[in-house]
């Protein structure tokens, strides 16, 4: 449970599909000019993907960490989109990902610039011990983050 000193919570939650934009990469990758979940970002919002996403449940963005090849270190899908309702069309272009139902440790970024408060979670992330499932992890982007130089951003990660 949430506490000063441990910084995150846990949660259960049901499952549910996402649709949205989807690339595979790395963090090795993400280290280099190689790196595509920023060109991602450029792309959902220069096209205007959360536009085109039919029967969204809600106007949060979702950033789903899944398909991952073994751990943090290794291979995984990044998909950026919007939760759907179940059997929700799902576009030309566009891909779906089921988040599995289960336990996650919800982390809280600082309130900052995106690109900042972000990379900073996902490292207090990996220095915190979790049994992590590696099956579906995923970023929220909701009200709190309507302002990409003020915005607080929650981090779900998948536990076993």
């Amino acid at each position: 449970m949430l506490t000063a000193a441990s910084g995150w919570e846990t949660t259960t939650l049901e499952e549910f599909v996402v649709v949205g934009i989807a690339a595979r990469t790395s963090n090795a990758r993400e280290t280099t000019a190689d790196g595509i979940i920023g060109r991602q970002w450029q792309r959902f919002m220069r096209d205007g993907v959360l536009a085109k996403i039919p029967g969204k449940a809600d106007a949060r963005i979702l950033a789903v960490y899944t398909d991952y090849a073994s751990d943090k270190d290794g291979e995984y899908t990044f998909l950026l989109g919007a939760k759907v309702a179940v059997g929700a069309a799902i576009p030309e272009g566009l891909e779906l990902r089921k988040i599995p139902a289960g336990r996650y440790a919800v982390f809280t970024s600082e309130r900052g610039p995106v690109a900042k408060v972000v990379p900073e979670t996902w490292k207090r992330i990996w220095a915190t011990p979790l049994d992590r499932a590696y099956r579906a992890d995923f970023e929220v982007y909701d009200e709190r983050a309507a302002d990409p130089q003020n915005a607080q951003v929650a981090i779900c990660v998948g536990l076993k």
